[in-house]
């Protein structure tokens, strides 16, 4: 069984930075699309960012210059920094990959259980 394991989430001031990380773990046979979302209260969900194949990178245009997407395939882990946070910022940040568990089954969506990110003086 597939599992997505988030951390770094916390609370930090205006300005300041955190770096989120999630590692999956399981039967994977390819991981195609790794990205992070997040959900403020009273809010949908969105993309915050993702990472596909040839190393195309996506932002939502509100963390454009100040997040930065990565992922480090041989360990199945993706990363988010995020630099000069603002208060609006702050939300549930939850993980998400598309991946195979083996060659004869399709991609299909993974999700992490969501860490808290707080802005805040």
């Amino acid at each position: 069984q597939v599992q997505l394991v988030e951390s770094g989430g916390g609370l930090v001031q205006p300005g300041g930075s955190l770096r989120l990380s999630c590692a999956a773990s399981g039967s994977i046979f390819s991981i195609y699309v790794m990205g992070w979302y997040r959900q403020a209260p009273g809010k949908q969900r969105e993309l915050v960012a993702n990472i596909i194949s040839g190393g195309i990178t996506n932002y939502v245009d509100s963390v454009k210059g100040r997040f930065t997407i990565s992922r480090d395939n041989a360990k199945n882990t993706v990363y988010l920094q995020m630099n000069s946070l603002k208060s609006e910022d702050t939300a549930v940040y939850y993980c998400k990959m598309n991946l195979r568990v083996n060659r004869a089954t399709p991609s299909e969506a993974y999700w992490g259980q969501g860490t808290q990110v707080t802005v805040s003086s």
